[in-house]
């Protein structure tokens, strides 16, 4: 767990869990930056750099928490993605989320979805970077098991063998691996949901901590009438596999964000499509109701 300038720091040790294609949650609570910033106060500015964030081609998952609740469901995905996958996931919340409350009930262990943990035993055969054919994950075995030893480092590694590996047509594929690997937990995440009708004229979209604003704007732009509609999204790296097909069935994308336009890039690379971004940050969550004028000043509604 950290915070800001911490995941930074920590870049070099992140890309060699990459490297390793090892099970790691991170959890980064976003503040005001960069450098020391506003420690005190929240932003949603890390996106890209929880996405892009370190040296060569390095793919990793990306979660975001909407509501303090919320943070605990999504920590506990991130360990189930982690642990199939063989790969670190970065969990995003902010300052905003970090200082609220909300009721919450504590589960019972029993009632949560078990999360399979699978250690390699049997040394017969055993090959450190072999692939499941549906995840791509590795086997873990478990450090000294007898028979089961194998390198590890930030060096490049033989498909297969795991040895070091310095061949050009080696590294080319194993880049392409791991970033098919994350691509491939796009399948084993649910569909983008949409509050709201699934087509019209506005889509609202957000992420993270902006949840309880974006849902209040866009529930009172409908109760006068206006066809608009809200897409949360808790998976940032993959994206849901519908998410393009949402987008293009409205008029209209508006992209809420405590940055500079972070997602709204993201969106744009991918999906080709024409958001607009509504950026504030002034360390402070966005308030409903400027939300709703940007939704006025698209639909030509009139916000009182």
């Amino acid at each position: 767990t950290t915070s800001g300038p911490g995941l930074a720091l920590k870049t070099e040790g992140i890309g060699l869990a990459i490297m390793l294609e090892l099970p790691l949650v991170i959890v980064n609570v976003q503040r005001g930056g960069p450098s020391t910033g506003l420690p005190t106060k929240t932003e949603q500015a890390d996106l890209l750099q929880a996405v892009q964030g370190r040296n060569g081609e390095a793919p990793l998952c990306v979660l975001a928490a909407s509501t303090p609740a919320d943070c605990f469901n999504t920590v506990y995905e991130a360990a189930r993605i982690a642990i199939k996958f063989m790969t670190p996931v970065i969990c995003l919340t902010d300052g905003y989320l970090a200082n609220g409350s909300e009721p919450w009930i504590i589960p019972n262990a029993s009632d949560l979805a078990p999360i399979p943990v699978k250690f390699e035993k049997d040394p017969a055969g055993f090959q450190p970077y072999a692939r499941d054919e549906k995840t791509l994950s590795r086997p873990w075995a478990i450090p000294g098991t007898p028979g089961l030893e194998h390198r590890i480092g930030g060096l490049e590694k033989q498909d297969i063998t795991g040895n070091i590996s310095y061949d050009p047509d080696n590294h080319d594929y194993m880049v392409k691996l791991r970033a098919e690997k994350v691509e491939r937990i796009a399948d084993d995440i649910p569909l983008q949901e949409v509050e709201g009708d699934p087509d019209g004229k506005l889509l609202v979209v957000g992420w993270g901590g902006t949840y309880g604003s974006i849902r209040s704007a866009v529930c009172s732009a409908r109760a006068r009438g206006l066809s608009v509609s809200h897409a949360h999204l808790r998976y940032l790296n993959p994206f849901p596999r519908n998410l393009g097909e949402i987008l293009y069935r409205f008029e209209h994308v508006l992209v809420p964000e405590i940055n500079n336009g972070q997602l709204i890039k993201l969106l744009r690379a991918k999906y080709l499509v024409k958001a607009v971004p509504f950026n504030k940050i002034k360390g402070l969550p966005l308030r409903s109701e400027e939300i709703e004028e940007a939704i006025d000043s698209i639909l030509g509604g009139n916000h009182a």
